[in-house]
C-alpha cells in the first residue's frame, strides 16, 4: 500500500512538471509553428483546395454525360374519349358520340440517355479561368504565409526587447543591493549618513516596481505572440533567441539597387488578378461565339394490362446534334465585357498604385534603417561612458571623496543609457526587418 501511494505521488508530481513546462521557441521555430497553426493560412490552404475542386467543376461541363431512367404507370382509370357514334356504328345518328377508352393500365419505360459538349468557347476560356485562379489562390497562400512570417517577427522581437530590459533591471538590482549592504556597514561605522541608505532604498523600491511590471507587460507581449501564432493560449512559452543573433547589418545592395516590385506577394497577386480579369474579357465575348453538342437516347417501352404474362415491347432511340447560335440578347452580353473592361482599367490603375507605394515603402524603410544604426552606434558610445562614469563614481565614493548625490546621478545616467541602448537595438533590428519586408525577403 505504501508502495503505491509513493508510485501515485510520482505520477501526480510529473503531471504537474509537465503542466507548468515552457515551451522554448526560436524566430524560425515560432515562424514554422504559424505556417500550420496561423487560421489565416489555414484558410488559404483551403481556398488553393477549393480552385482544385473548381478545375473538376468546370471540365466536368465538356465531359460527357450519361443518365438512366425506369418508369413505371399504373392507371387506376383509363381516360374516356368520345368520338362520333357513327365512326362505329354507321346507322347511329350524326349528332350522338360513343364513348372508349384508349391506352393500357401498366406502362414501363427504362431508358438511357448521353450527351456531350463538342464546341463551346465559353467552355474553354472557363477551363483556362478555372486554372489561371489555381495559380492565383497559391500566390494568395504565399502572400498569406509572407504577411503572417513578419507579424510573427513583429511579436517575438518585442518579447526578446522586454526580456533584455528586465535582465538589465535585475542586474541593475543586484548592484544596487551591493552598494546598499556597503553602504550599510559605512553607516554603522559611522563614515556615511542614514541618507546615503536611504536613497538606495528609494532606488531599489523602484527598481523592483519597474521589475514587476515588466514581467506584466512580458505576459501581455507573449500572448500577442501565441495569438498570431495560432498556439494554445493556456499554455506558456519563451522566446530564447538574442537580438544580437538575429541582426544582421544591410548589404549595400539593399540599401542602393533599384526597386523589384515582382518580389513582393502583393504585387504577383494583383497581377495574376489583372490577368484573370484580360480572361473575364474574353469570357464574355465568348458568348458571342455558337456552341455544339451532341446527345443520344435509347428507350424500351413495355405496354399492357398485364406487364408479367403479356408485355407488349417497343423501342425509341435516337442521336442528333444541337448547334447554337446567339443573334441578341438585348444588348446583356456588351455590357458585361464592357463592365469587365472597366474593372481591368481599375486593377491597371491599383498596379500603378501599389507601385508607387513599394516604392515610398522602400525608400521609408532604407531611411529609417541609416537613422536607427546611427542612433545605436551613439547610444552604445553612451552606455560605455555612462558604465565608465558610474564605476568612477563608485571608487570615489568608496574612497570617501565622493558624496551619494553623485552616486545617484551616475545610477540614473546608467539606468537611462542602459534603456536608450537597448531600444536602440531594438529600433535598428525592426527598422532591418521592415526593410527585408519592403525588399520581399
Amino acid at each position: 500500500m505504501k508502495h503505491l501511494l509513493i508510485t501515485l505521488l510520482s505520477c501526480i508530481i510529473i503531471v504537474q512538471l509537465n503542466a507548468q513546462e515552457v515551451k522554448e521557441l526560436t524566430l524560425s521555430e515560432a515562424i514554422n509553428y504559424a505556417m500550420n497553426s496561423n487560421i489565416s493560412i489555414r484558410n488559404s490552404m483551403v481556398d488553393v483546395e477549393d480552385a482544385d475542386e473548381q478545375i473538376v467543376e468546370q471540365r466536368a461541363v465538356g465531359v460527357p454525360r450519361v443518365n438512366a431512367s425506369v418508369d413505371w404507370n399504373y392507371a387506376l382509370a383509363l381516360p374516356v374519349s368520345l368520338i362520333p357514334a357513327n365512326f362505329v356504328d354507321p346507322t347511329a345518328p350524326a349528332d350522338e358520340f360513343a364513348q372508349v377508352q384508349f391506352g393500357t393500365r401498366n406502362n414501363f419505360t427504362a431508358g438511357i440517355e448521353a450527351s456531350t459538349l463538342i464546341f463551346d468557347f465559353t467552355y474553354i476560356t472557363g477551363l483556362r479561368a478555372a486554372k489561371k485562379f489555381k495559380i492565383y489562390a497559391g500566390e494568395e497562400l504565399n502572400q498569406q504565409r509572407f504577411d503572417v512570417k513578419y507579424r510573427i517577427i513583429d511579436a517575438y522581437i518585442p518579447a526578446l526587447l522586454i526580456q533584455e530590459i528586465i535582465v538589465t533591471v535585475e542586474k541593475n538590482i543586484s548592484n544596487i543591493e551591493k552598494l546598499r549592504s556597503e553602504t550599510d556597514a559605512l553607516y554603522k561605522e559611522g563614515f556615511v549618513e542614514q541618507l546615503d541608505v536611504d536613497r538606495l532604498d528609494l532606488t531599489l523600491t523602484n527598481l523592483e516596481t519597474e521589475l514587476v511590471n515588466q514581467r506584466r507587460q512580458a505576459s501581455l507581449l507573449y500572448n500577442i505572440l501565441k495569438f498570431e501564432m495560432g498556439y494554445p493560449m493556456d499554455e506558456e512559452i519563451i522566446a530564447v533567441d538574442k537580438m544580437e543573433g538575429l541582426f544582421e547589418l544591410a548589404t549595400d545592395d539593399e540599401l542602393t539597387a533599384g526597386v523589384n516590385y515582382e518580389v513582393k506577394p502583393e504585387y504577383r497577386v494583383l497581377q495574376l488578378g489583372k490577368e484573370l480579369n484580360e480572361m473575364n474579357i474574353t469570357l464574355n465575348k465568348a458568348g458571342y461565339y455558337p456552341s455544339l453538342s451532341g446527345f443520344a437516347s435509347f428507350q424500351g417501352i413495355a405496354q399492357g394490362d398485364d406487364l408479367i404474362n403479356n408485355p407488349i415491347w417497343s423501342n425509341n432511340s435516337f442521336v442528333g446534334l444541337s448547334l447554337k447560335v446567339p443573334i441578341f440578347n438585348g444588348l446583356e452580353r456588351k455590357a458585361k465585357v464592357n463592365r469587365a473592361r472597366l474593372d481591368l482599367v481599375n486593377v491597371t490603375n491599383r498596379q500603378i498604385e501599389l507601385e508607387r507605394a513599394i516604392t515610398l515603402e522602400v525608400q521609408n524603410a532604407r531611411t529609417n534603417y541609416l537613422s536607427a544604426i546611427e542612433r545605436w552606434q551613439n547610444q552604445k558610445k553612451n552606455v560605455d561612458l555612462a558604465e565608465k562614469i558610474y564605476e568612477t563614481t563608485q571608487l570615489k565614493y568608496r574612497e570617501g571623496v565622493g558624496s551619494s548625490i553623485e552616486i545617484n546621478q551616475a545610477e540614473q545616467s546608467l539606468f537611462d543609457s542602459q534603456s536608450n541602448y537597448i531600444r536602440s537595438r531594438y529600433d535598428l533590428l525592426v527598422a532591418k526587418m521592415a526593410l527585408d519586408k519592403a525588399l520581399g525577403k
